[in-house]
């Protein structure tokens, strides 16, 4: 672990679901070790909850161990202070409140330990909306992503995945990164704060942008953008998707002599401008086009035409992506539930010259590390039995 940026920094993770276990995750991946702080009965809440409850357990806390501590009890409470007398990073994503309740927020601990990096993910930043619960879906709603996401006439809908708890994970680990950075400089640690709302609207941008200098609110995009037409998703002969979008006038010529159209030379279509004007009739016409070909057959000619194209992948085809095989970007862990005894799941897509991805380890059992971390802080077999009979444990 020599090689690897993060492989002399300690994180205890007080997390649970996905935002917290996400963020120390990318700490993980870049060498950190993760000490996963858990209550003794249930542990992180998405543990044994349901296939996808489990299926997001295993994915965002492998590369961790895992401790259990009931910090309400005075020996749990202790067991945790004797822990950040080595740790670096502290994540938690409780509630709003609870960590102070327990007394592991930032402020009880800031004086005992100066050099504690603490990371706080949170629903939102101090303000007016401080106190109100959040969910990724709220974020999304809040953001104004879920107003621009799914078809115009239809309901808003939530992003297919957790973007809102992974954009304030990511911003998280860059803040945190950020303090260990400054802490070299100043030798003080500091706290971080990482919420799902305004991590959600800083994804935003360009739109808050696009309505206050247009005075124009989008409405729900489908998978087009009003920047470029053709731009959307076709079905092709074999009832399959696949994405379609040229950028540009070559890559639009390229399209029509690729599939042997003769649409470029239709006056409604000639300009990106006269295109984005005629779009849904442009659409359609494409879309007739490409019913005639199967789905390989419209990504091959377009990738050799160099124009941007793509299958629209289920996910069992992304699992069997050779791409992904090629370039080592999932790792294997071992599960206890499903039809399999192991899944393949994404690693750091990052790459370096200077270190190499880590070998990935299980995701750990709920307290399978208590014991030998104890151990190491000195506690004997006897006591460690003591404190599992009593529930500190």
């Amino acid at each position: 672990m020599s090689d690897r940026p993060l492989s002399d920094v300690t994180v205890l993770e007080l997390g649970h679901i996905v935002a917290g276990p996400f963020c120390s995750l990318l700490l993980a991946d870049m060498g950190a070790r993760v000490i996963k702080v858990e209550h003794p009965k249930g542990g992180d809440l998405v543990r044994d909850s349901s296939p996808l409850g489990n299926s997001s357990f295993n994915y965002v806390n492998r590369d961790k161990e895992s401790i259990t501590l009931d910090l309400k009890t005075d020996d749990g409470l202790d067991i945790f202070h004797q822990l950040l007398d080595d740790a670096d990073v502290v994540v938690e994503n409780f509630k709003p409140g609870t960590a102070e309740r327990l007394g592991v927020g930032y402020d009880s601990l800031k004086e005992q330990y100066p050099r504690l990096v603490y990371c706080s993910i949170k629903g939102f930043n101090e303000g007016p909306y401080a106190d109100h619960p959040a969910l990724d879906p709220v974020a999304e709603a809040l953001s104004g992503l879920m107003s621009v996401t799914g078809h115009p006439g239809e309901p808003p809908v939530r992003s297919g995945t957790s973007v809102a708890d992974m954009a304030a994970s990511l911003y998280g680990a860059i803040g945190i990164l950020a303090a260990l950075r400054q802490r070299e400089e100043t030798g003080e640690g500091q706290k971080v704060s990482a919420p799902l709302f305004e991590s959600t609207v800083a994804l935003m941008g360009y739109w808050l942008s696009f309505t206050q200098a247009y005075n124009d609110v989008p409405e729900p995009l489908g998978a087009g953008h009003p920047n470029w037409a053709p731009y959307d998703v076709f079905r092709s002969a074999d009832e399959k998707w696949v994405f379609v979008g040229p950028s540009g006038e070559h890559q639009w010529h390229a399209l029509c002599r690729a599939l042997d159209l003769s649409l470029h030379e239709d006056s409604r279509f000639e300009t990106i401008a006269d295109r984005r004007e005629n779009v849904d009739v442009l659409t359609d016409l494409l879309a007739v086009e490409l019913r005639q070909f199967d789905r390989t057959e419209i990504v091959d000619k377009l990738r050799e035409a160099s124009v941007p194209v793509a299958p629209v992948n289920n996910i069992r085809e992304v699992c069997d992506d050779p791409h992904l095989a090629a370039t080592d970007a999932l790792t294997t862990v071992h599960v206890a539930e499903g039809d399999g005894d192991s899944v393949n799941v994404p690693r750091s897509p990052i790459r370096s010259s200077a270190f190499s991805p880590i070998d990935s380890e299980d995701p750990p059992t709920l307290g399978e590390h208590t014991g030998s971390i104890l151990a190491s802080l000195g506690y004997s077999s006897a006591e460690i039995d003591a404190l599992r009979e009593q529930g500190a444990i």
